[in-house]
């Protein structure tokens, strides 16, 4: 398969200022049988595939178009829909017609599971210890060039804004650091979440939220409040392993089970888990750009898994901290939508699409609502009430909307230039998932390569990746990594993955 990780859209970088529509529309079209909104439409698609409009450029507006052209309205909105249709336009709000990033991988996809059908062995010994030297490892290391984190570059996030509106707060209200929060969270923040939340198909109302110390506290409150000591809690493989940490911390044990890099987890093997294994009591699922994997479910399969968790009376636990990364996120609900009978745990982090530094989440946990505040209060008290007063006002201005706006086309930049440069350095046989957003890219090296020792060869020359042991308490994912493209890529980057890429091939 040729190396043209969204080729296309790579073919034409050089285009991605605003093209005019002078230059574009032609005076005049050749008569033909075809009524004129084809015809027009028609000729949009070879301005496209010629590349004198590149993916994400803006399309004339109507005006122009009917102006130019001298049509109706009718046609004019016509040609957009049928471009639309045919998925060569996107239609944002307010905003106009833009044209689509049309993915097509440029290395072949990573592999799905070997077998799907069967879940594996429950483990629960010894990760927390492997993870804990890996990290402790890096932070050797702590002016290393991060290309293994889940976290965009502090440039991407709206720095400038928060501290104008953090300044302003303290001027408002001179002792927010120095009184003491509201034990459920502060009621501002609760309630611009659950008016986000209701966006996205998810009905909570502000009582039902439990602010968090991000969402790493949320699935810990979630699992605390749904299990004991000794049970066994169905995971993702891989899975995100400050999961795996938190299971070996509490005690339980992880029951790995298949999850594919497209459509996310098994839901035939879940069952035949449920069926063999007498005390699962949760489930703890990534469905949105699933970590390390990128992969998403989709619609069909989250009404699944939620009939099929509600059956067995096991709780799901939803961690979902990069739904709002995703190219597309009105087209796709949490798993929550689709719950009835509150037994899914909602958890929602704003550390990855908002501030990092803020370490601010929150949860939803349905029919277990009043032990997780208990538990809340004798884990960590209240959150600080400033972060939460800066979210709430950000979050509720049209500013929210324009940083998501602006983060989500970066990151569409940054993972095609990322990936172009996988395809560029990395060994022949080497294999990549294209996630429909988010930072990360999961990585499937030529079999036989050793991810630990590439993490350690890597971090000797000052950067650091994710290895795939972490992800997972068996050694199947000893020749994969993960790797992210948090900042816009430059020459230094150009560098660094032309290193890596000779050193994946001299640690196989």
């Amino acid at each position: 398969m040729a190396r043209l990780y969204l080729a296309h859209a790579l073919a034409h970088r050089q285009h991605e200022h605003m093209t005019t529509s002078s230059d574009i529309l032609p005076r005049d079209l050749p008569m033909a049988g075809e009524p004129l909104y084809e015809r027009l439409a028609e000729h949009y698609r070879r301005v496209i595939t010629s590349g004198t409009l590149a993916p994400g450029d803006r399309m004339p507006s109507v005006r122009v178009l009917m102006t130019r052209h001298q049509v109706s309205l009718s046609t004019a909105l016509q040609v957009f829909r049928r471009l639309e249709d045919a998925g060569w336009l996107q239609a944002k709000p307010r905003s106009g017609y833009f044209v689509r990033r049309r993915t097509s991988p440029s290395l072949p996809c990573v592999d799905e599971p070997a077998n799907t059908a069967s879940p594996g062995e429950a483990h629960f010994v010894g990760l927390h210890e492997s993870i804990s030297k890996v990290i402790a490892l890096a932070q050797q290391y702590p002016d290393a060039l991060n290309l293994g984190g889940a976290t965009a570059a502090a440039a991407l996030y709206p720095t400038a804004r928060l501290q104008a509106l953090t300044i302003r707060l303290l001027r408002q209200e001179p002792t927010l650091l120095t009184e003491s929060g509201r034990d459920s969270g502060g009621a501002s923040f609760r309630q611009a979440v659950a008016r986000r939340a209701l966006s996205s198909g998810v009905v909570v109302s502000p009582e039902e939220v439990v602010v968090t110390n991000g969402g790493v506290e949320a699935v810990n409150l979630a699992l605390r409040a749904v299990t004991q000591a000794g049970d066994t809690v169905a995971i993702e493989s891989p899975a995100f392993f400050g999961v795996l940490q938190i299971i070996e911390s509490l005690g339980l044990r992880a029951l790995e089970i298949s999850t594919s890099p497209s459509t996310g987890i098994s839901i035939e093997a879940l069952e035949m888990a449920f069926r063999a294994y007498g005390n699962i009591k949760a489930l703890v699922v990534v469905p949105h750009l699933q970590n390390p994997l990128g992969c998403n479910m989709p619609d069909d399969r989250k009404v699944e898994l939620v009939r099929l968790c509600a059956q067995h009376k096991v709780a799901l636990i939803e961690d979902d901290p990069y739904r709002e990364l995703l190219d597309e996120p009105d087209q796709h609900k949490p798993l929550k939508a689709w719950d009835k009978s509150g037994g899914v745990i909602h958890c929602v982090s704003l550390n990855k699409v908002l501030a990092p530094g803020m370490r601010l989440g929150w949860m939803s946990a349905g029919r277990w609502h009043e032990r997780v505040k208990m538990l809340k209060f004798s884990q960590s008290r209240n959150n600080e009430a400033l972060s939460q007063l800066v979210a709430a006002e950000f979050m509720g201005s049209g500013a929210y909307d324009r940083h998501l706006f602006q983060l989500r086309e970066r990151l569409v930049t940054q993972r095609i230039a990322t990936a172009e440069a996988i395809a560029r350095y990395f060994p022949s046989g080497t294999r990549l998932s294209a996630p429909a957003g988010g930072v990360l890219l999961w990585v499937e090296l030529p079999s036989g390569t050793d991810s630990e020792r590439l993490f350690e060869a890597a971090l000797a020359e000052g950067i650091r990746i994710a290895p795939g042991t972490i992800f997972s308490n068996s050694r199947r994912f000893a020749s994969f990594i993960r790797l992210s493209c948090p900042q816009p890529f430059d020459q230094t980057l150009d560098d660094a993955f032309q290193r890596l890429g000779r050193l994946a091939l001299e640690a196989h």
